[in-house]
């Protein structure tokens, strides 16, 4: 009786056993699947990144000097989901996405300065005060930073909405939140950060206000090259003698992406369609105008959500910046500078592509479902059956 006992334990045993581990392979390809996918990958790909070479030997007269390079990460259109568009699940997955490579990228490369251009909110321009101090709250966890490491913002038509919609309420809450600074210095470099929804020429209060900002900033800059120690300069400190670096999100004027090549720009379909003036890009008036009171050495821009690179008058570069969301592309980048008062050198960095990512889980899924179906004794394993045929060669 008692030996019958013992056989019936055992007999239970064994299932229980191969039940336990056929869940700890299960968890244990769960666990390092999700790992990889949704932190591993991201150091994988920014690793590869390199800050590009500029050249740092300046020379004045017969003299030569070494310039400071100020490293710099600019990225455009995060546009992080509002309480209105968007299913939770699309929010929980792009947010995920942008604060792990971001956070990536802060730790891999380590930036001074971080620019976005724009579009770092979906809903600003209709959001409650409830709902745009939420969207606030989570930016700033996932744009956290260093306090050694300075982020910069310009806005965007989806922050304080187009020019029908911006007012003078929109606009103080996004520079409450993120300044109102249109000129910032630092290592010698000169950036303008322009408020290019208020750019429309249409004398709205905002937009006189935007324009008599930026004539103060080009009286400043001119001071700095052109007229030190004049009288009309005043007797305020001066500006580096560098020209500047023009940061916005629209863009300035160009007929279309016809021009624009590489992995993320336009598709082809849509690179011959004709942009709205005010609406995709600048008008050519506003254009012209920030040329001329500026006189910048570099563009960055966003709203387009892929990237060109243009020249305005054979001369000045432009260089549209890619959204940095899954939700705008599948190969989202972002823009690395490394910056001197006279030179600079630009490298893109891609993220990982979401169409990877969605493969690998894909994958992931078919060898657990192989996985299980083998343990249950439905599907011969793919080991034994090779470890069979290997015998019946053997005896033969």
């Amino acid at each position: 009786m008692a030996m019958i006992e013992v056989g019936f334990e055992r007999q239970n045993f064994h299932p229980l056993k191969r039940k336990s581990a056929l869940l700890l392979k299960l968890i244990a390809v769960v666990f390092a699947v999700l790992l990889f996918c949704e932190f591993l990958i991201y150091y994988l790909v920014i690793f590869q990144c390199n800050w590009p070479e500029v050249k740092t030997t300046a020379y004045d007269g017969e003299q030569a000097s070494r310039e400071p390079v100020l490293k710099a990460m600019f990225l455009a259109d995060t546009h992080l989901l509002g309480e209105f568009l968007g299913h939770w699940l699309d929010k929980l997955r792009r947010e995920w996405q942008m604060e792990r490579a971001f956070q990536t990228a802060l730790w891999l490369l380590q930036p001074e300065v971080v620019f976005i251009l724009g579009d770092v909110f979906d809903e600003g321009k209709w959001s409650t005060p409830e709902a745009w101090a939420d969207d606030v709250e989570r930016f700033q966890k996932m744009f956290r930073h260093p306090s050694h490491v300075q982020l910069k913002v310009v806005a965007g038509n989806h922050d304080i909405g187009f020019h029908y919609e911006m007012n003078t309420y929109k606009v103080e809450r996004f520079e409450k939140v993120f300044s109102s600074e249109r000129l910032f210095s630092w290592k010698g470099i000169n950036f303008v950060m322009v408020n290019s929804v208020a750019l429309n020429g249409d004398g709205c209060g905002i937009c006189s206000e935007a324009e008599a900002e930026l004539i103060e900033v080009s009286h400043r800059l001119n001071c700095s090259r052109e007229a030190r120690g004049s009288r009309r300069c005043g007797p305020g400190p001066l500006l580096p003698v560098s020209a500047p670096v023009l940061l916005q999100h629209y863009p300035l004027y160009r007929r279309s992406d016809a021009n624009c090549s590489g992995d993320d720009a336009a598709p082809p379909e849509e690179r011959d369609i004709p942009f709205k003036e005010n609406y995709d890009v600048l008008s050519r008036e506003a254009s012209q105008k920030l040329l001329w009171w500026l006189q910048p050495r570099l563009v960055l821009s966003g709203h387009t959500h892929s990237a060109c690179e243009v020249h305005h008058g054979g001369r000045v570069p432009e260089l549209s910046v890619p959204s940095f969301s899954w939700r705008n592309r599948n190969n989202p980048s972002f823009i690395m500078g490394s910056i001197t008062p006279t030179d600079y050198a630009l490298s893109k960095c891609y993220l990982p592509r979401e169409d990877v990512v969605l493969v690998i889980y894909c994958g992931a899924v078919g060898f657990l479902v192989v996985l299980t179906l083998s343990h249950l004794g439905l599907l011969a394993s793919p080991f034994l059956s090779g470890l069979n045929l290997l015998r019946k060669r053997k005896t033969r």
